[in-house]
């Protein structure tokens, strides 16, 4: 029972390849089609969707980060897209593998504190030691301010992977009640399980909003003047 629960999280493989890449640019491959610079109402609503999500995040933050809007929905965009697509019968979802949110997180992590360090060096050290600290914690206190550093995008990639992790476990042990249960128990337990299928549908965008509100304040916090 627990090699078949944890099956849906092993990385699909034909012919002894990895299909990994390919579910990573289904959702690019899916919303490209021929035309597509004619409006209708699909293209206009993504359009719109794209406007307000962008307007929202730079909302708080300064001009010297709005460079940075076109990586921020495209992360967002991918993450959701992702997230959503295995959800689907039969699919793969590649944002439960704790080294793909890693590979993902730690770039974008790293290029905020480049940022940080190459623009704005002396506001982003004094972080490590605020002012007017005593003499006998600047050394424990430099340590703790290096780890929450460090640990930023070991905290984006974990906080995106148990979540998802948790939803997929939820619906497949409930899927697998479902089909043991008996027929008056059936409707609660489908209701149930549609439920959570609605839940798991809100989670996936909120988890890709959650990720790139994070890596926007790490942002904020770089390019504060």
């Amino acid at each position: 029972m627990m090699t078949e629960l944890f099956d849906q999280f092993m990385i699909p493989e034909l012919f002894g390849v990895k299909l990994l890449p390919i579910f990573i640019l289904m959702p690019t491959l899916l919303a490209y089609y021929p035309n597509m610079t004619r409006t209708n109402r699909l293209t206009s609503t993504m359009l719109w969707l794209i406007k307000k999500t962008t307007k929202h995040l730079l909302s708080t933050m300064n001009a010297a980060a709005h460079s940075w809007a076109l990586i921020l929905i495209t992360t967002i965009m991918l993450i959701s897209a992702m997230n959503t697509l295995g959800l689907l019968p039969y699919t793969f979802t590649p944002t439960t593998q704790l080294s793909m949110n890693m590979a993902l997180a730690t770039p974008l992590w790293m290029a905020t504190v480049m940022i940080g360090m190459r623009n704005q060096p002396t506001h982003s050290l004094s972080h490590f030691l605020p002012e007017g600290t005593p003499t006998m914690l600047i050394p424990a206190l430099i340590i703790i301010e290096t780890i929450s550093l460090f640990i930023r995008p070991l905290a984006l990639g974990v906080r995106l992977t148990a979540n998802l992790t948790a939803g997929h476990l939820l619906m497949q042990l409930i899927s697998m009640a479902i089909m043991k249960t008996n027929l008056l128990l059936f409707p609660a337990m489908f209701a149930t399980l549609t439920l959570l299928m609605i839940l798991e549908v809100a989670v996936a965008l909120i988890q890709a909003y959650v990720f790139t509100l994070l890596l926007s304040l790490y942002l904020q916090e770089n390019t504060h003047e």
